[in-house]
Parts: C-alpha cells; sequence; structure tokens
C-alpha cells in the first residue's frame, strides 16, 4: 500500500516542489491548501503516514491547526513544520503542540525525503 502524506500550505509551489520531492520514492501527496482544509484532510485521511505543515497560512495557521488537532491527530501520524520561520520560541511551541520535525524554506528536497522516509517510513 502506498504511503500519504499530507501536505498543507497556503502556496501552490510549495505543494507541487514536495510532491515533486516524495512522489518518485513512491509516496501519495494529499494537498491542503490552509490549516482548515488540512484539519478535514488529516480526518479524512487517519492513516496517511505523515502531515508536512506551514507556519503561517490564512484562515488556520500551522500552531493553530497543531492545537487543535492536539487531542484528535492518530498517534502514529508524526507533523513535520515546513515554514520559512526558524525562531526559537516557535520551533519549542511547535514541539510543545507535538510536532516532529522542522524544515525551513526554501527546503532541499533529498533532505526533505530524507525526514519524509525517517519519520514516514519508505514508500510502498
Amino acid at each position: 500500500m502506498t504511503k500519504q502524506v499530507i501536505v498543507i500550505d497556503d502556496s501552490e509551489t510549495v505543494r507541487r516542489q514536495v510532491s515533486a520531492a516524495l512522489t518518485p520514492s513512491g509516496y501519495e501527496v494529499i494537498h491542503a491548501s490552509d490549516g482548515v482544509e488540512g484539519h478535514e484532510q488529516v480526518q479524512a485521511h487517519q492513516t496517511a503516514a505523515l502531515a508536512i505543515c506551514d507556519i503561517n497560512m490564512p484562515r488556520l495557521g500551522g500552531l493553530d491547526l497543531l492545537e487543535r488537532l492536539r487531542t484528535s491527530l492518530p498517534a502514529h501520524m508524526p507533523f513535520v513544520m515546513l515554514t520559512t520561520e526558524g525562531a526559537p520560541e516557535l520551533i519549542e511551541r511547535a514541539v510543545q503542540l507535538g510536532a516532529k520535525g522542522w524544515i525551513v524554506k526554501p527546503f532541499k528536497p533529498d533532505l526533505l525525503l530524507a525526514v519524509v522516509k525517517k519519520l514516514a517510513g519508505g514508500a510502498a
């Protein structure tokens, strides 16, 4: 079975870049354009192997999304923050809310793939 990765980012370009980095390794990428859609996708795809999420988005940002999902996030689904932000207090807050990784944009595709493989396991 192909492993699913949910990408939650308001930038269509970033979502496409993540897809381009992960799809050749066999991952199925599910897109969400903000935290509201991301919440819906996490609920709809409870078996997804990983979620990758931006911090700054309209309607619902990444940290607020983590806060909302804190009690309902499937235990096996790690969250990785993919953002232009690098402030230590934001990273600390994300970790407190359950984030398992932090990648700063612009990202290197091989680094992203390595993080996904480590946290989600290799693709099917």
